[in-house]
């Protein structure tokens, strides 16, 4: 397997040199050369694996070479060893042919998880065997940089600098980073919001230069192709738990940059049956009206209850894009230029391909309050803000009653107390065991302002500085 950028402006690459360069040269992301294709016959043939047998079917066709079978069929269980369900990701029902697929069940209580713990892995065992050391560098909108921080603390040769929007992530989401003591982990409290971070980070992985000559920056935002991978898994899980691939399902996603979902369309494209996938966002809606209205203008980004996905630049739509445009990376490019002046619209061949498999929708915060409220009253059951807008979603774009629709459940309540009470819940949910204690913990955070040569000069400050 190699992979090509989405721009079309570098030569192929393997497996292991993507996940350890992050964006392509040419400012693009990077894909597989050829998606894998699976019959249903050999799908159904799985439903009995664990998840990490699954996985590890799933993932293969992408490493290609780079990773001996069994080596990677390790890698893979000491990825998922720490989930507190033996499921990995179940299924929990909420209504008529109506799921929730709990992806909180990680060290780190979000979806994250999924990803972060394998890649955490991957990473050590490449760099143990390249004898290199790298400094991971990736923004957070919450959840993001605690998985990280947690599959990567570990590790010898990395060292990691995470960029979370100051006072813009819940005090949970903040604490499961800021109180991680070691010293090879950093966090970058910034003055801005998400997209800022973002822009920082894609800053400095256009310019390393200011990074020791024996280093690189290494991504763990979705952008980076192994994230991507690992979270196809959880799809084809899903669909085989309710009966595919003999029938189809649908899922809706809590989406800010887009990975979780474009993992959904791969599955799609890898055979899966899945006859919806539901963009949710919060009022932060550019996808939304991208998709509906192929309005996709760079408006004024809004603090939410829901801060995961106050997000309004989706670094991952460009390689939906890519396919929607054939694969021209030439297109892509220029799309993308339109994109960073505020004025992007797609053609409308490419949106009429995008529409085939994708709906949309917009849930504000009073009607992902309504939400938590009403599924708790009817059923007990207690869904943080994201997953709420994920339901909402799937409630107001389901195409039909036959099929499975499918929420992912992003997060655990426990990590969003504010909007969980403000819904009406009478107190805050509780933490697991161990994080118990997270509010009695040391932190530890450096507050900066959104200013590149500043945040440069902190991290060449430090890098190497504890070794």
């Amino acid at each position: 397997m190699r992979y090509i950028s989405t721009r079309g402006g570098c030569p192929p690459k393997t497996f292991e040199e993507v996940v350890l360069t992050g964006l392509a040269p040419d400012g693009g992301l990077f894909v597989p050369s050829a998606i894998p294709h699976f019959s249903r016959e050999e799908i159904a043939s799985w439903r009995s694996l664990s998840y990490q047998q699954l996985a590890f079917k799933v993932m293969r066709p992408y490493v290609g070479d780079c990773i001996p079978e069994d080596d990677l069929q390790t890698l893979i269980d000491r990825a998922y060893a720490n989930f507190r369900h033996a499921a990995i990701a179940p299924l929990v029902q909420t209504g008529d042919n109506e799921w929730i697929l709990e992806l909180f069940h990680g060290p780190t209580l979000a979806f994250k998880d999924f990803a972060l713990q394998f890649l955490g892995h991957l990473l050590d065992y490449s760099l143990q065997k390249r004898d290199q050391k790298v400094v991971i560098m990736g923004a957070t909108s919450g959840d993001t940089g605690s998985a990280a921080i947690e599959g990567c603390r570990s590790c010898s040769n990395v060292e990691m600098f995470i960029l979370h929007p100051h006072q813009r992530v819940s005090d949970v989401q903040r604490r499961q980073m800021t109180t991680v003591l070691a010293d090879n982990i950093h966090n970058i409290a910034l003055q801005g919001n998400f997209d800022d971070c973002q822009n920082m980070v894609k800053a400095c992985f256009s310019d390393q230069s200011f990074l020791p000559d024996n280093r690189q920056l290494v991504a763990v935002n979705s952008i980076n192709w192994a994230r991507i991978m690992a979270q196809i898994v959880y799809y084809f899980w899903a669909a085989l738990q309710l009966g595919g691939p003999q029938r189809a399902v649908s899922f809706a996603v809590p989406t800010g940059n887009f990975g979780d979902i474009f993992a959904g369309y791969l599955a799609a494209k890898m055979g899966l049956p899945i006859e919806q996938l539901v963009i949710a966002t919060n009022q932060n809606d550019i996808l939304h009206r991208c998709i509906s209205a192929n309005d996709h203008r760079t408006l004024p980004l809004q603090q939410s209850l829901a801060p995961s996905m106050d997000i309004m630049i989706s670094s991952n739509f460009e390689r939906l894009l890519f396919h929607a445009y054939r694969r021209d990376g030439d297109q892509i490019a220029a799309l993308m230029a339109a994109a960073k002046q505020g004025h992007m619209r797609l053609s409308d061949a490419a949106l009429a391909e995008v529409r085939q498999l994708f709906a949309s929708h917009r849930c504000d915060d009073a009607s992902m309050l309504a939400m938590i409220d009403g599924v708790y009253s009817d059923s007990g059951y207690l869904m943080d803000p994201h997953t709420a807008i994920g339901l909402d979603a799937a409630r107001s774009c389901r195409a039909n009653a036959i099929t499975p629709m499918i929420t992912l459940a992003t997060a655990h309540p426990a990590k969003f107390p504010d909007a969980v009470r403000r819904a009406g819940y009478p107190e805050d949910p509780e933490l697991p065991a161990h994080m118990a204690d997270l509010f009695e913990r040391a932190e530890r955070f450096n507050v900066l302002d959104n200013d590149r040569a500043a945040v440069e000069h902190f991290m060449s400050q430090r890098i190497g500085a504890g070794s």
